[in-house]
């Protein structure tokens, strides 16, 4: 008895601190970003992203990104993305470049929302507050992964992406980032388990297949990693050479745009400029 009487305490506070922070129909329509956590939303009045021509060696993903964020802005039919590989590679600055970029057209028209990482049990109560809203939503999960063990939210992120009662509204898209293509880890003793095989395999894959983009980042090349350099330094006026960034990387043991970023970092300082 004590123990029912203390999950349903843990219940209805959870339900509180929901409607506390719940923001209102005016408050979804007057910002550009929102992060959604167990206390609801926080409005965040500017969203700090690179501008997309700085962001070097993902053209490619670049490109279909941009697209389908405008498509979702307009309106129009769009996809739920999982933007997967390598850290550090610009899966997140992207997906924020790519807002800033469909706001600069009309500020008003999407709103991206990032969701903490304990929250993604409330986002049923997000999709409810979003639900019928003028407006366009991203709702954005970073870095997302799930311990081993855990069934009940890779399966519950299934269903809201598609085929659940509470899937998410028409004017809401979901977008993922994620060092791992599948999400949720996989071992090789899934392999070998003598009844039926693939079914955890395929159970774990069924959660990447919901997503209508599944684009993947990789490792840079050396001549990509200098040309992100080459950007940043002209952007900003900074005089660079060529050795000492081959050096940076070689320190950190990895060449990406984060690590560029980081070398460009260490040259504004040294030159009191600001970034």
């Amino acid at each position: 008895m004590r123990e029912a009487d203390a999950l349903l305490s843990r219940i209805a506070d959870a339900l509180e601190r929901i409607a506390q922070g719940a923001a209102t129909h005016d408050d979804w329509l007057s910002h550009p970003a929102y992060v959604w956590d167990r206390q609801g939303a926080r409005a965040v009045q500017r969203i700090e992203a690179p501008h997309p021509d700085l962001l070097r060696g993902i053209d490619a993903q670049k490109a279909v990104v941009i697209e389908n964020v405008n498509r979702h802005a307009a309106g129009h039919a769009a996809h739920d993305m999982l933007l997967w590989g390598s850290r550090g590679m610009g899966k997140s600055a992207l997906l924020r470049s790519a807002i800033v970029a469909a706001q600069a057209a009309d500020a008003g028209r999407v709103a991206l929302v990032q969701v903490a990482p304990d929250a993604l049990d409330s986002l049923a109560a997000l999709f409810t507050s979003l639900r019928g809203i003028n407006r366009q939503y991203l709702v954005y999960i970073d870095d997302l992964g799930f311990e081993d063990g855990d069934s009940s939210g890779p399966r519950a992120l299934r269903s809201w992406l598609e085929g659940g009662v509470e899937a998410r509204p028409g004017n809401v898209r979901i977008a993922v980032t994620s060092n791992r293509r599948a999400i949720v880890a996989r071992h090789l003793a899934e392999q070998d388990d003598p009844i039926n095989p693939r079914d955890a395999v395929d159970d774990r894959l069924a959660l990447a297949d919901r997503f209508g983009l599944s684009i993947g980042f990789h490792n840079c090349s050396q001549d990509d990693y200098l040309a992100i350099i080459t950007g940043y330094a002209k952007s900003y006026g900074l005089v660079w050479d060529q050795g000492e960034a081959l050096e940076w990387s070689k320190r950190r043991g990895a060449r990406s745009g984060r690590v560029a970023w980081q070398f460009i970092t260490e040259l504004a300082g040294r030159a009191g400029v600001a970034l």
